[in-house]
């Protein structure tokens, strides 16, 4: 089965798949790519005490590119796949945006 992370916004779903044929990602290397987006998209914790869970840093990322963001974006759809797999430990990924709830 290949690797998928599935984006629910509300009714409009996107599915976002790694490269084929790519290797799993290195946890650090995904670490490093979230943190990166995280930064780039402004994106501010779920929660503002804390430590910023990983499962955070996901919804609110994939919250602040939006779905016609991923739509638009294949480069974008694989990399944030790749790293969601890989940080999650799991290859398949559910990620409802609107419910804020991340299952793998």
């Amino acid at each position: 089965m290949r690797a998928s992370v599935r984006l629910s916004f509300g009714p409009t779903e996107v599915i976002c798949r790694p490269p084929e044929g790519s290797a799993p990602d290195a946890v650090e290397n995904a670490r490093r790519w979230l943190d990166e987006r995280f930064n780039e998209y402004e994106c501010e914790p779920l929660r503002p005490l804390g430590k910023v869970l990983t499962k955070d840093k996901l919804i609110v990322l994939a919250e602040a590119i939006g779905a016609r963001g991923f739509e638009a974006d294949a480069t974008l759809r694989q990399d944030f796949a790749r790293a969601a797999t890989a940080l999650l430990d799991s290859d398949a990924v559910h990620i409802d945006v609107d419910a804020r709830k991340v299952s793998s």
